[in-house]
């Protein structure tokens, strides 16, 4: 199924890569939103084609207030149910009550056992069940992603993954946000194209790569959560 839908796909524009969705899997599809700009454009889109597409967002306990902020314009304008998945209380307390709040500075090791609490397990509640799952991934927002596809599968979650922005360069996104007077997060006019905790995430300076913000204590190969790791 998966080689059939990067044929039906190639060349199509974003819009017309999610009206497919709409018309071939409706709520069988399901969006994760993190409110970044990207995510904004798509949520855009869906609310343009009427989408029956289940839209969820991870809060992690940890988010800036800003990005509360454009969660609460988003549902205000657009007016599509937004599902909040959450950590399990359980392992949160266990986690800092044996490590402290901020074990994720010590070790990768550390970072990514509140990554999986935080973000991994919440996702696999979220799109348990579906078939297509959207996301705001672009090639250029990192080197691990670009060497993805705008249509894969992953296998870790056994599920098609399927990223209509893929191609789009941050200008076009930044054009395309002000074309459609889409809200956006504030921060990302301060220096965060990329945003994610708020203790795991900073400004960026000129020249640096577009996730450079993100775990910036660690190793520029290790940048990745977990949500995001597929199989070619």
């Amino acid at each position: 199924m998966i080689e059939q839908i990067k044929r039906d796909l190639a060349g199509l524009d974003a819009k017309s890569i999610l009206t497919y969705v709409e018309a071939h899997f409706g709520s069988e599809a399901v969006f994760s939103t993190s409110f970044g700009i990207e995510d904004q454009a798509i949520t855009h889109i869906l609310a343009e084609i009427k989408s029956t597409a289940n839209i969820f967002t991870l809060d992690t306990g940890r988010l800036f207030p800003e990005t509360y902020y454009v969660w609460n314009r988003t549902l205000d304008i657009y007016k599509l149910p937004i599902k909040a998945y959450y950590p399990q209380t359980v392992a949160v307390e266990q986690m800092i009550s044996a490590k402290g709040p901020s074990s994720f500075y010590e070790s990768v090791e550390n970072r990514k056992e509140c990554c999986f609490i935080r973000k991994i397990e919440p996702l696999k509640r979220a799109i348990k069940g579906y078939k297509i799952w959207i996301t705001g991934i672009r090639a250029e927002q990192s080197e691990n992603r670009d060497h993805m596809e705008f249509v894969e599968w992953d296998d870790a979650n056994q599920i098609i993954k399927i990223h209509p922005l893929f191609h789009w360069s941050l200008e076009e996104l930044e054009a395309y946000l002000k074309q459609h007077f889409v809200p956006y997060n504030p921060l990302h006019d301060k220096g965060f194209p990329s945003i994610g905790c708020q203790p795991c995430t900073r400004a960026i300076a000129a020249g640096e790569d577009f996730r450079a913000g993100r775990w910036w204590w660690e190793d520029k190969s290790k940048k990745e959560c977990g949500l995001h790791v597929t199989s070619k």
